[in-house]
């Protein structure tokens, strides 16, 4: 038996907003696979230690972790962080180093979204190593960012807000309407 088209759903905001866990919770309540925010796990295998010269190998690392989460998908698939997150905080931290590939790859795979749950900043910050804006400034400043990036490309999205539990029901709700709707992108 052939699946159909995958329903790519990103999991998209900024810093400490609970992308992860609703990643891992939206895979869990539709038996479905969910991709890894690579540059988590190339931060630890390098002390913390990010330069300009490794963003090409980062977004290397975030596609193939999301090439092998859509193989094993039926119906969907839950990215936790994508492409366009990447360049976004190539230009927040490294301005003017992000490779042209990579601005590419991160248009070109933003048109194969479904849906991009955009999580709000109006949950507590916690406190990560790899946290960069934990102020209100820094907070607001990045929720305008990653919400006029859906905008101005003309995205879908659904805005994810309020408490854990109310994220999660506004996260499993516009997942279920993109399901029942079958239209893939």
């Amino acid at each position: 038996m052939m699946k159909g088209p995958i329903k790519r759903i990103a999991i998209f905001g900024t810093e400490s907003t609970g992308k992860t866990a609703l990643a891992q919770k939206l895979a869990t309540h539709f038996g479905e696979p969910w991709s890894a925010e690579f540059v988590r796990e190339f931060w630890e295998m390098h002390a913390g230690k990010i330069t300009a010269d490794d963003l090409g190998t980062i977004a290397l690392g975030q596609m193939a972790n999301e090439d092998r989460a859509v193989a094993k998908a039926r119906r969907t698939v839950f990215f936790d962080t994508e492409m366009l997150t990447c360049v976004l905080w190539d230009d927040l931290l490294f301005p003017g180093k992000c490779p042209a590939w990579v601005r590419e790859e991160a248009k070109g795979r933003s048109s194969e979204i479904a849906l991009y749950l955009l999580c709000d900043t109006d949950v507590p910050f916690t406190p990560d190593p790899q946290r960069c804006y934990p102020d209100d400034a820094g907070r607001a400043m990045c929720r305008r960012l990653w919400r006029e990036t859906l905008e101005s490309r003309a995205l879908p999205f659904a805005d994810i807000r309020g408490d854990w539990v109310e994220r999660e029901r506004r996260a499993i709700a516009a997942v279920e309407n993109v399901l029942a709707r079958g239209v893939a992108r």
